[in-house]
């Protein structure tokens, strides 16, 4: 078989290296190709060194630009490669613009389409992401979750039985593929940190830190949880000027943006995280490190059922209550179910043994 693996944006990396691992594996052709999403070498460049994933067959340089200047390039790129090229199958990861611009070309062209991630969902359709997720979900013959409560999501939304897969979390699967590595990164050691000695913070999501008053107000109950635990910042580029802009309390250090590895490193030996990122949710909770989730809804309720996430919103008050409960009585480390490391392997047995578009059903067959 030949297989188009795409990848856009940093989270996509770490998802789709396991997944071209297994199925290079088993022998299938695997054709990477980025987007260009992302570019800056600090959000790109770093996390294909870090992982070892080799460079891409096919760059697209979409660049930057609103969702549908974004999602519309990626689009018109897209389309002439999957011709070009005819694969059987596409694997799009996530819910980046990419994801869902590769899909629907794909859905067009014919070839199977394969999610990674599909069934998560926040109910909050004021995020594009969420909007991609969906929209990504429907025109999927393929659809593998990670964990069974979004595979529930799925059925209530009426996908049949044979599109879904729980196959567990392919970014867990990187995590525990890189952890010993990412501990002997000395990202604690360049930086003057002690395990268990700091907290982490993490924010880059629009809602969070383009509107003034609501990062005002971030900053304000970070600062004060900065007074029981010093907390340390990489600073995202989409937040750098802006957190400039309104000041850092003291107690919060502004680093540089971390590469994979070192970012690992940091959550691994942090006493605390605080973040507005879906994936680092999941990464504390394999971890075992407590996290506060900035947002007041979740893709990912799994690590709020059964890992170490709690969601705080963004009321400064709420924030800091929050952190401090988690300071002084920190949550008991859960995994959930299939967060072994096997994803990768897990979602090549599927896509192998499936079929091909010729004699599957597809999206809108009926039962």
């Amino acid at each position: 078989m030949r297989i188009i693996c795409v990848a856009g944006a940093r989270p996509n990396y770490m998802k789709i290296k396991p997944v071209m691992d297994a199925l290079e594996a088993r022998g299938a052709e695997v054709v990477l190709v980025h987007t260009g999403q992302h570019y800056d070498p600090a959000m790109n460049d770093v996390f294909f060194h870090d992982l070892g994933l080799r460079p891409p067959d096919h760059f697209l340089g979409v660049g930057s630009g609103s969702h549908a200047t974004q999602t519309g390039r990626v689009m018109t790129a897209f389309e002439p490669l999957v011709e070009e090229l005819a694969p059987d199958l596409v694997v799009v990861v996530g819910d980046v613009n990419s994801t869902l611009a590769c899909a629907l070309v794909t859905a067009k062209a014919g070839p199977l389409l394969a999610h990674v991630e599909a069934g998560l969902r926040s109910r909050d359709w004021s995020m594009p992401e969420e909007v991609n997720r969906v929209a990504t979900d429907r025109v999927s013959d393929y659809l593998l979750a990670p964990s069974h409560d979004a595979a529930d999501n799925l059925r209530a939304e009426g996908y049949r039985d044979d599109q879904i897969h729980v196959v567990g979390n392919v970014m867990i699967d990187t995590l525990y593929a890189n952890r010993d590595r990412a501990r002997r990164s000395g990202a604690l050691d360049e930086l003057g940190l002690a395990e268990g000695e700091y907290g982490l913070v993490t924010l880059h999501r629009p809602a969070n830190v383009d509107d003034p008053d609501i990062l005002t107000g971030l900053l304000k109950g970070l600062g004060e949880v900065a007074a029981h635990c010093p907390l340390v910042l990489p600073v995202h580029p989409r937040a750098a000027e802006k957190l400039r802009a309104l000041g850092v309390p003291g107690g919060i250090r502004l680093v540089p943006p971390a590469g994979y590895l070192d970012f690992i490193a940091l959550q691994a030996g942090a006493r605390i995280v605080l973040t507005d990122s879906g994936g680092v949710q999941e990464e504390t909770t394999a971890l075992g490190v407590p996290c506060v989730t900035l947002r007041d809804n979740t893709e990912r309720p799994i690590t709020v059922e059964q890992g170490t996430n709690v969601l705080a919103g963004r009321d400064p008050d709420r924030i800091l209550a929050t952190a401090v409960r988690l300071l002084d009585d920190p949550p008991e480390p859960r995994r959930p179910e299939l967060w072994d490391g096997r994803a990768g392997e897990r979602i090549a047995e599927v896509l192998l043994e499936g079929g091909t578009a010729a004699n599957r059903p597809r999206p809108t067959d009926h039962r």
